[in-house]
């Protein structure tokens, strides 16, 4: 028996500034979505800073949409992409990658005043704590293992095959994001971190050499953590990643790294790992966790990835506070999509702190 997908994430009633027209949502539904019947009910799931979600209810199935922010909020440039979400679990569709299936695509803003697309509900485990409380050793062990494997599966797929030639520009990869969130970040300053302007400026000046390698290349998901990757209900196994916006083609290095984070970050708001005995808890130590990587996907080797490290660690961690600091902007302009974002968007401020001291370990 499947367990309920809200008794994970739960939803609850839209929210005013994320309110749709159910009834134009149900006409256009019914002449593009295969098998739809009304009448529709639309909720809202809790989880999610960015682009909201929500749960379309009929008598005979549930479904997940995903929109950009409601037509008052003042969108970044290249922010809430939902069409590249679409496109690329429409790709990841038969690897070894689990992804809902995509169902239908409406870019023309005119239906429901944004772009929005509806997917396969899935009905699982959604895992907030990275410690995984409440379960044994060889469980968590298990989930951790999965975690790994799924990463490493997406780092090797052969994105040409699956019709994602087009999904990222070739090279120059971290020059890219730097800049990317750089620019991100000056565009929603709140009020000013030093720390992120030293950053801005050190990262450019110190990309190490495996990061410029262009063969490298993979798909990248840009967000790869335990609470955007739905599990089984019963079973270790994922079967859905979630929240492809930042996904691209890049350096799998970058995004591995980035999911890495949960060792440094401690717990409490950001459910890091950081400061916990992990060996005890059956969890595998960051160096474990990196050789496993290693041995799935052949691109590099602990050994050779182990003097860039702290530098990978130092550019993730400024992207996730240039990431807060957008949150903490739509706060200021009454647009962000959940309660959790106040908070979220305090932390810009010491990631930039614990960025900083990473890259002067580098």
């Amino acid at each position: 028996m499947t367990q309920d997908f809200s008794s994970f994430i739960g939803t609850r009633a839209v929210a005013p500034q994320h309110s749709v027209d159910v009834d134009a949502l149900t006409r256009w539904l019914d002449a593009h979505l295969d098998g739809f019947q009304g009448p529709l009910t639309v909720e809202m799931f809790k989880g999610g800073q960015s682009n909201p979600t929500y749960k379309l209810i009929t008598p005979g199935q549930s479904y997940v949409m995903r929109a950009k922010p409601g037509p008052v909020a003042k969108l970044l440039p290249s922010a809430h992409a939902i069409e590249r979400e679409f496109k690329v679990m429409r790709g990841l569709d038969g690897t070894d990658v689990p992804v809902p299936r995509m169902l239908c695509l409406c870019e023309d803003e005119s239906v429901i005043g944004r772009a929005f697309y509806v997917m396969e509900f899935k009905s699982g485990r959604v895992l907030w704590d990275q410690s995984l409380p409440g379960m044994d050793r060889a469980e968590r062990g298990a989930i951790y293992d999965e975690l790994n494997r799924v990463i490493a599966a997406l780092h090797t797929v052969k994105f040409a095959e699956r019709g994602l030639t087009d999904y990222g520009k070739p090279g120059n990869y971290f020059e890219r994001q730097i800049g990317r969130w750089s620019k991100q970040y000056v565009a929603s300053v709140t009020q000013p971190i030093p720390e992120m302007d030293r950053l801005m400026d050190w990262l450019p000046a110190h990309i190490p050499a495996t990061a410029r390698d262009a063969s490298m290349t993979s798909v990248v998901h840009g967000d790869y953590r335990l609470d955007n990757v739905m599990f089984h209900p019963t079973e270790p196994r994922a079967i859905a990643v979630l929240d492809w916006e930042l996904s691209t083609l890049g350096h799998p290095l970058a995004d591995f790294s980035y999911h890495c984070m949960a060792w440094h970050i401690p717990p409490g708001a950001f459910r890091g790992l950081g400061g916990v005995d992990v060996a005890s808890l059956g969890i595998p130590t960051e160096a474990a966790y990196i050789r496993r990587y290693c041995e799935r996907t052949g691109i590099t080797t602990p050994e050779a990835l182990a003097p860039d490290w702290n530098f990978y660690l130092a550019y993730n961690l400024f992207r996730i506070a240039a990431i807060l600091q957008g949150i903490a902007k739509r706060v200021e302009a009454g647009t962000a999509s959940s309660e959790q974002a106040v908070a979220s968007g305090r932390g810009a401020r010491p990631m930039a702190e614990m960025a900083w001291a990473f890259a002067q370990k580098a």
